[in-house]
């Protein structure tokens, strides 16, 4: 814990250095944010706003992975695929998310922004059938390990391991994406739900003579996403676009499943979920009712900003919720 906890500090320290730089590279590629016009009126002012700062997280992290791991992954394959996985799945999502992003600069004849997303799914599905197959077969030894709260054991659900791990990676990578629309709400409550998979990655194994891996991985994250956060909060200098948030998001999908600590991430990550699904909700109920709203807006954060909660009361109420959602996760994982 105590390395984990030092190279998250180097990592935060490395990420906020080259952040001003960024900055300004992304206002010279006019690589601004495009807001919505039927949105809240006061994001009206965050027009231009860089939007692919995601970059700053994950080339972080990927870059000092890499390094303190390069000797690791030189003596011992086993923890090399270890390591691969969620950073292989964080890359590759991020330069989904990246290629989304820089076509929503530049709108299709029809005014379709970003990638279609019947495309974007299915590239995803891809990218998390590769990783689950991986971890089924490779991490796990053939078997669909899934711990369930007060049971000592671990259970074996067999093959179907490999459909449920796409849909929790894909899944939790479009969680974390609706949820990134305000200053500061992503990258706080994915760094929330990171320590807590940090803790119950170093509580599984507390005594490995080596660092734990997956501990490291996680306070990295960490680390990296408070670097963003120097800059992403409010006002925002920039934002983290799909090129953060989707990478984001399937890496702590693929993080529950290598600490078999699957069942709990709806708790662990409430705030992230619970976004996607008043999303769902209000597009199925628009359908259901012939086009009324069953929030004033979705995600539900903008639902909240419509009805008077200002931007800086949501972020701090979301992340009090996520931090007790964190302390009940980690409860859960311990029984």
């Amino acid at each position: 814990m105590i390395f984990a906890l030092t190279v998250a500090t180097m990592t935060f320290l490395l990420a906020v250095i080259w952040g001003s730089p960024l900055i300004e590279l992304m206002k010279r590629l006019k690589l601004g944010a495009q807001i919505r016009i039927d949105g809240p009126q006061t994001h009206m002012q965050k027009m231009g706003t860089p939007s692919m700062g995601g970059i700053l997280i994950i080339g972080s992290v990927a870059l000092v992975t890499i390094i303190v791991n390069i000797v690791v992954l030189m003596r011992a394959s086993e923890i090399a695929e270890s390591i691969i996985i969620p950073l292989g799945v964080m890359v590759a999502y991020s330069i989904l998310g990246g290629i989304d992003d820089y076509l929503g600069f530049h709108p299709r004849p029809h005014g379709e922004k970003g990638m279609r997303a019947r495309v974007k799914i299915w590239l995803q599905l891809s990218i998390a059938f590769v990783a689950a197959v991986l971890l089924y077969f490779a991490i796990n030894d053939g078997h669909g390990w899934v711990a369930v709260p007060t049971v000592p054991v671990l259970l074996d659900i067999g093959i179907i391991y490999i459909p449920i791990a796409m849909i929790i990676i894909t899944g939790t990578a479009n969680a974390v994406n609706i949820t990134d629309g305000l200053d500061g709400l992503a990258g706080t409550i994915v760094a929330v739900a990171f320590i807590a998979y940090g803790i119950i990655a170093f509580m599984q194994d507390p005594n490995i003579a080596e660092p734990n891996f997956l501990t490291t991985f996680a306070f990295v994250t960490v680390g990296a996403c408070f670097a963003f956060l120097w800059y992403n909060a409010k006002p925002a200098q920039m934002f983290m676009g799909d090129v953060g948030s989707q990478a984001l998001g399937a890496a702590l999908g693929v993080l529950a499943l290598m600490t078999n600590q699957w069942l709990i991430l709806p708790v662990i990550a409430v705030v992230p979920y619970a976004s996607m699904l008043s999303s769902t909700l209000q597009v199925m109920y628009f359908k259901a009712t012939g086009g009324k709203r069953l929030f004033k807006m979705a995600p539900l954060h903008h639902h909240f900003e419509l009805i008077g909660w200002s931007e800086t009361q949501i972020v701090q109420r979301w992340w009090l919720i996520a931090i007790l959602a964190m302390m009940v996760g980690v409860a859960l994982a311990l029984i």
